[in-house]
């Protein structure tokens, strides 16, 4: 039903919705249809009655048109009672009046309005209740003029105003569209297009998400509401709900939304994270030294936004993987180790990396350097020697006792989700996962989370079935975890000092910023980061290189907040 109404194919929206509430609420639903049938004499009564009204002040104008009248649909007089809480007899607008007018798309807008003044000559209008659908259409296409008055007999109804061509277009939704098209070359972009165009494109960033990224994405589509907001020229965007200054840079243009830096709203500086409102002006700042980054996934609203954004991260990575496989392989080479599949899969299972491009990853960023490298020869001819000593029957078993036994690898902990947290969880016994397995959570209805390797035979049906109660999860070695530490800044502020900051933390450290507040005052700074790091001397190399920036006088680490 969602997506039939985003298409603008409002009459399956309706059928569909109805069919739904049959099953649902089946009491309901016949006790609405039962009363529609009772009333149905008297509102066609009624709609004679104002048709006779208004049809001489119409054909007095020459206006081509005609007069219809329509219930509304089960659902939406459900709808209604359930969230005014009241009876059947209290919903007010229980149908709608249609003024169809024949018209050349030139005199649309000018017919429209000059029926409005008809009617409101007639019927005093409630001006809280009037919507304007033609100056700006909503994004599924849908035009209309809407005004709700005091009819015959003192009752409130609804009346709409549209063109025939309105009319098919709220009929008939996108299939009407592409009628149209051809004859109104010169309108701007259709929202059903535009909405489309976001969906394909959305499609094909995500070629390889999973199912249930791939239908979040999507609803996030069809389960929104609209805002207007313009750019600085006075274009008018269409937004969903929710929708930030980030979300609304990707909007203009990919390219824009991939460099922005920061917004202007209402000319008043604002975080990329600022939820946009109706009527805002929005200006976007961009740099050619800014990337997308994984916490802008935290608060964008739009489809468009997040495939981008999630496409432009796995472009850095890929990049990355390239060059870092190429790294390996001289690394290797270097300690006199051939590079080949298995001994790649070695690697993989020593540092604990779900694939081989994650091995490839954090050779690249240094996460794996050549020290670490050396540590894992050095332990192949351990593990040989113990191998050969215990005479296990099986190299898991001889490797499982191996990373039990070498306190600096052990894998030790299970974390949960992408921000790694400890939920308590229990080993699945139908695959028996051990230390240093691929391997993903299971939360089950009554046994809390259960853990399961990648290769474990349920683990198809169980992502099949049930994928959003599938979590990720991984072992670490609780030892060398990164750690969150916040550092406290000071200094005299001057243009690019923040970029120098983040770029220095970001590129030559390949530390990850989880926050960063900075705050100015008489030309003064005060500033706080909050990083990821392993371990005190990579702290104090980061605070010492801070120190070197132009205009810092002052560094140091600051308690951690709660």
């Amino acid at each position: 039903a969602p997506l039939a109404h985003r298409m603008g194919l409002y009459t399956i929206k309706s059928e569909l919705e109805d069919l739904s509430l049959k099953y649902t609420d089946p009491d309901s639903y016949l006790l609405i249809v039962k009363k529609l049938e009772e009333t149905e004499k008297d509102r066609q009564r009624y709609i004679e009655e104002f048709s006779r009204i208004m049809e001489d002040s119409l054909k007095a104008e020459g206006l081509n048109f005609s007069i219809k009248g329509r219930h509304k649909s089960v659902f939406s007089i459900y709808k209604k009672m359930k969230k005014q809480d009241v009876s059947f007899e209290e919903v007010f607008d229980l149908f709608a009046i249609r003024i169809i007018y024949r018209s050349d798309y030139k005199n649309e807008k000018f017919l429209a309005w000059k029926i409005y003044s008809i009617v409101t000559d007639k019927f005093m209008p409630n001006p809280s209740r009037m919507r304007d659908w033609i100056t700006t259409p909503r994004s599924t296409g849908y035009e209309s003029l809407h005004v709700t008055v005091i009819g015959p007999e003192s009752k409130w109804v609804e009346v709409q105003i549209r063109s025939e061509r309105m009319d098919e277009l709220a009929e008939k939704g996108i299939a009407a569209h592409y009628k149209y098209k051809e004859g109104y070359k010169g309108r701007e972009d259709n929202q059903i297009e535009n909405w489309i165009s976001q969906v394909r494109e959305m499609l094909e960033s995500l070629g390889t998400a999973s199912t249930k990224e791939l239908l979040d994405d999507f609803k996030l589509n069809l389960y929104t509401k609209d805002i207007f907001v313009f750019t600085p020229k006075g274009d008018l965007k269409v937004l969903s709900v929710g929708a930030t200054a980030l979300d609304f840079a990707y909007s203009v243009h990919s390219g824009i939304g991939d460099h922005c830096l920061g917004a202007k709203v209402n000319n008043k500086l604002v975080p990329l994270s600022y939820k946009l409102s109706n009527g805002d002006q929005v200006e976007i700042i961009t740099s050619n030294v800014q990337k997308p980054k994984a916490d802008w996934l935290d608060f964008v609203a739009t489809s468009k936004a997040k495939a981008r954004i999630k496409a432009a991260l796995n472009s850095e990575k890929r990049k990355y993987t390239d060059e870092g496989k190429e790294l390996l392989i001289r690394k290797l080479r270097h300690l006199k180790i051939n590079f080949s599949e298995s001994e790649l899969n070695s690697i993989q299972k020593f540092f604990g990396a779900k694939t081989s491009h994650d091995v490839f990853y954090q050779v690249a960023t240094g996460e794996i350097d050549s020290k670490a490298l050396k540590k894992y020869r050095d332990s192949k001819g351990v593990l040989n020697n113990l191998l050969s000593k215990l005479r296990k029957k099986t190299s898991l078993i001889a490797e499982k006792n191996f990373l039990e036994s070498d306190e600096e690898e052990n894998y030790d902990m299970i974390v949960f989700g992408d921000d790694e947290k400890k939920l308590d969880y229990q080993l699945a016994p139908c695959c028996n996962p051990i230390p240093g397995d691929n391997i993903f959570g299971f939360v089950t209805i009554n046994s809390g989370i259960k853990v399961h390797k990648e290769d474990c035979p349920n683990a198809i049906d169980m992502r099949a079935n049930y994928d959003y109660r599938v979590i990720p999860a991984k072992w670490v070695n609780s030892a060398s975890r990164d750690f969150l530490i916040e550092v406290a800044l000071q200094g005299i502020d001057r243009t690019g000092i923040f970029n120098n900051i983040t770029t220095l933390i970001s590129n030559k450290f390949k530390v990850d910023i989880k926050n960063i507040n900075i705050n100015s005052e008489d030309g003064i700074f005060y500033g706080n980061l909050i990083l990821f790091v392993k371990n005190t001397t990579q702290l104090e190399q980061i605070i010492h290189e801070l120190h070197n920036i132009e205009g810092i006088t002052n560094v140091k680490r600051a308690e951690k907040k709660k």
